[in-house]
């Protein structure tokens, strides 16, 4: 199973945008989470096609199940 850390943003156009990163420490820190978004924030990091990051919306771990199928 792999899991990410999904974090989500707001841009200068009130658009959402999303960071992940692979393999998250867990269980989850949520104060440790906010301040390093925070930070992106602060300093400018990031930017979008709808401009700069403006706010946090919210985090969040995305578990994903792949199956392969054989095909004959």
């Amino acid at each position: 199973m792999a899991k990410q850390l999904d974090l989500q943003f707001y841009n200068e156009e009130e658009h959402t945008v999303t960071y992940s990163l692979d393999n998250p420490v867990e269980p989850a820190d949520a104060a440790a989470i906010s301040a390093a978004m925070d930070s992106i924030i602060e300093q400018d990091a990031f930017s979008s096609s709808g401009g700069n990051l403006v706010s946090k919306k919210g985090a969040r771990i995305v578990e994903r199940n792949v199956t392969d199928i054989e095909l004959g």
